[in-house]
């Protein structure tokens, strides 16, 4: 294997606070094995301290740079965006593109990217399935890049003092109910640690409803939004196309959410299935909603519909476990929810290059937006707008598979 600078980082505290040991016990020892040498290596020690330290190696390094990193999505996160964000100086101030090729060490909660790169099976407990991003690079394997999503959260045009957060993610980018329970989840966690929290919040917010309207951005090949047709077992151009190939689509929402690179957002909970079942041939996100007046028994916004419906939402969250069977659940004419039959589909899969969520006013909790578990906030009378990018040809970021 070539030697190039390699930066080792795990975060300490991330998942079950165990990557320290981890890392002593088994990581350290097999690159020693294969007589890697490390340049660096870091446990870090704040939110923040990753992307700092990444940005810093980077400026004093030259040519290909590998970051092996022991952490959860979270912490992949903060470098993707301490990357994106800002220009790098030192020995790259002239260089027009970097990239980082990075081997994932799964230390977090969820490790949605790990378990979706590498399919989890019962039997993949021990430390040799957490250690396969490892070998591949050991091995001199291939990496794979990652496709970006970049969320630009803007001010509404009126606003004297006009201004932009922008929110780049390699997982999920959501909103109402899944951001809701990444925002309550984060209060858990030392109260309930693991995955555990997230079904905590997410019993907590079931009830919520949330009011937007959505535009949905077509993929520029498709020149149109795609939806999923379980009839038919893929994709058809979407019937609510204008003639620039945008959907508009109006609320309220239960679940509103998008993947690139995942199909899982933990190992059991197959939220975006066809990500990996149907492998999209251009840049794209695969998009999850739920509305609530889908349903044919659907009146009116009550506090006893949203009621009744959160029986209808666990029931899509309870199959996305089932190896994301969510997506074939259909209403009956009574408002019963089946696998069978062909009643309107209770969950809207979508596939598309990006889409723009406007939220009402009024609503404040339709104005969380969560970008790889960073919460963040939409101001009165802004929008998100969420589009799907890869990087340049010699930037961006690569994992070795």
């Amino acid at each position: 294997m070539a030697s190039c600078p390699l930066l080792v980082i795990y975060n300490p505290v991330c998942g079950n606070g165990t990557a320290e040991a981890f890392f002593n016990e088994h990581v350290f020892p097999r690159l020693e094995e294969a007589h890697v040498q490390v340049t660096q290596r870091v446990a870090t020690g704040s939110a923040g301290h990753a992307g700092t330290v990444v940005f810093e190696f980077l400026e004093r390094y030259e040519g290909n740079v590998t970051v092996i990193l022991g952490s959860g999505d979270g912490t992949l996160h903060e470098i993707i965006n301490a990357l994106s964000l800002v220009a790098l100086k030192g020995v790259r101030e002239n260089v027009v593109s970097s990239s980082v090729r990075v081997v994932l060490v799964p230390c977090g909660t969820a490790n949605a990217l790990y378990c979706s790169l590498f399919k989890p099976t019962p039997t993949n407990e021990g430390p040799a399935y957490k250690l396969k991003s490892l070998e591949a690079f050991i091995r001199g394997s291939n990496v794979v890049p990652l496709t970006l999503a970049v969320t630009t959260l803007s001010s509404p045009p009126s606003s004297k003092q006009s201004c932009s957060k922008v929110a780049v993610s390699a997982v999920v980018t959501s909103t109402a109910l899944h951001a809701s329970i990444l925002h309550d989840s984060e209060s858990l966690r030392k109260e309930v640690p693991g995955i555990e929290r997230f079904k905590v919040a997410a019993r907590n917010n079931i009830t919520q409803w949330y009011s937007s309207h959505v535009k949905l951005l077509p993929a520029p090949s498709a020149r149109a939004v795609e939806i999923y047709d379980p009839d038919q077992k893929t994709f058809v151009t979407h019937e609510d196309s204008d003639d620039h190939g945008i959907v508009d689509v109006y609320g309220p929402f239960a679940y509103f959410l998008s993947t690139v690179n995942v199909d899982r957002l933990e190992p059991a909970f197959r939220i975006t299935p066809l990500a990996s079942d149907f492998v999209p041939s251009e840049v794209s996100l695969d998009l999850v909603m739920v509305r609530p007046h889908r349903d044919p028994t659907f009146v009116m916004d009550t506090i006893e519909a949203r009621n009744d419906f959160a029986e209808k939402s666990h029931a899509v969250l309870t199959a996305a476990y089932q190896d994301g069977n969510h997506i074939n659940l259909r209403y009956t004419d009574d408002g019963k929810i089946t696998s069978e039959g062909t009643g309107p589909t209770v969950v809207e899969y979508i596939r598309c290059r990006g889409w723009e969520w406007i939220p009402d006013d009024v609503d404040e909790k339709a104005h969380l937006l969560c970008s790889d578990g960073a919460i963040f906030s939409i101001v009165k009378g802004g929008r998100a707008a969420c589009r799907a990018v890869v990087p340049a040809d010699g930037a961006g970021f690569l994992v070795y598979v």
